[in-house]
């Protein structure tokens, strides 16, 4: 299992819809990806549980991956919400 907390950035002004796009992202990876912020608690691959979630500037998220793919899952979500994404 890998972990890692990082401070969302304003992704709401560079993407139409950040969270549609974050469970594409989380889709490339096999490995099971979780989110929490706070009390939620949802899985990045679930567009609903990403609708609820809605991540937003400012926003401490914490990023659990646990699979085969897990290290680069972590680094993939990781640097979209640090709007270092360019896929």
């Amino acid at each position: 299992m890998t972990t890692r907390k990082v401070i969302a950035a304003d992704i709401e002004s560079r993407y139409e819809a950040p969270g549609a796009e974050l469970v594409r992202i989380a889709c490339q990876f096999q490995s099971r990806i979780m989110l929490k912020s706070g009390d939620m608690h949802i899985n990045a691959k679930s567009i609903m549980g990403m609708m609820a979630f809605r991540p937003s500037k400012g926003m401490e998220i914490e990023i659990t991956a646990e699979g085969d793919d897990e290290e680069e899952a972590v680094i993939g979500i990781e640097a979209f919400l640090k709007n270092d994404q360019v896929r």
